[in-house]
């Protein structure tokens, strides 16, 4: 199928028709992975079209920059609106946001010094990982291939480079036909999905794998987290050995991409009933409710698009 792009996309500060965003066969980040990015939502709400944890996701967007020493010539504010402008421009609604830096044409060693250009670019989604998953669940896997060692490269970044670790995890679990794959770090412990993080159900209460295990620090995370614990639930952040994603009651994973998508299966071994457990669908609830009006926003994770 033909993929039909979007007609506009923000870039360097104007909106431009999509086939102007253009950039250099020679940029930094087209040979070294120098950049950084967001992947952001806005969603159809009772109020409005609304974007979920708008600044939040682009504070983080700086905080990666500043760990790989890329200045960005523009504010969080600035690219809030870019973000706005971006889905008025294409007259878009419930869609999904993906703002960029990246070290552009300029010097050609690994540490020249490098014009930072940034875009924006919103398109329609839907679900990440198939359009019914988040009722059926998907298929994992536990992947060959481990997350990076501490102190190799910075997981609290996100970077453009970091996913190739994750192509390599979502790759090989589609060609052995699973839904996803989930990585373990260097410790042999447990890590998170090829680009989304894990929740295990054990006993009602959830648990998941520390920043420390190589995980970028998730925004959907937090707010699985925090709505939980708000909720009256128990949430545990601890290493997780690899055997007890298959003995936990209930599995998901959770990202801005994935949503909350329930885990039925790993490597070949059923979890508990096979089907989303009532701790998935009560954090489902939960989560899409902020949408619905069902759960009150109390956190004004919601910002008007």
């Amino acid at each position: 199928m033909t993929q039909r792009y979007p007609d506009f996309i923000w870039h360097n500060g104007e909106i431009k028709r999509w086939q102007d965003a253009t950039v250099h066969v020679m940029a930094h980040g087209l040979h070294y992975g120098s950049s950084v990015f967001e992947g952001i939502r806005c969603y159809e709400t009772a109020n409005g079209h609304a974007i979920f944890r708008l600044t939040e996701h682009n504070r983080r967007l700086f905080s990666s920059a500043k760990i790989y020493e890329m200045p960005i010539p523009y504010t969080v504010e600035q690219i809030n609106q870019a973000c706005r402008d971006v889905i008025k421009a294409n007259s878009l609604g419930q869609c999904y946001l993906r703002p960029i830096a990246y070290r552009d044409l300029g010097g050609f060693g690994l540490s020249a010094d490098c014009p930072t250009s940034v875009a924006v670019a919103a398109w329609n989604m839907g679900r990440y990982l198939g359009a019914d998953v988040i009722e059926r669940g998907i298929d994992a896997c536990v992947s060959s291939w481990q997350r990076f060692a501490p102190n190799t490269i910075p997981a609290g970044a996100k970077a453009g480079g970091n996913y190739l670790s994750g192509q390599l995890i979502a790759r090989e679990a589609r060609r052995l036909g699973f839904g996803e794959g989930i990585a373990l770090a260097s410790t042999g412990l447990l890590s998170e999905g090829a680009g989304e993080h894990l929740l295990l159900v054990f006993d009602g209460a959830l648990h998941t794998t520390p920043i420390s295990a190589a995980l970028l620090n998730g925004i959907t995370r937090n707010s699985i987290i925090t709505l939980a614990r708000d909720h009256g639930l128990t949430v545990v952040e601890r290493d997780i050995p690899r055997e007890f994603l298959y003995l936990c009651d209930e599995l998901f994973m959770c990202g801005t991409a994935a949503e909350i998508t329930p885990i039925r299966s790993v490597d070949g071994r059923q979890v508990g009933t096979g089907k989303p457990g009532p701790v998935t669908l009560k954090m489902q609830e939960l989560f899409f409710g902020l949408f619905s009006g069902k759960t009150a926003d109390k956190y004004s994770w919601l910002e008007p698009a």
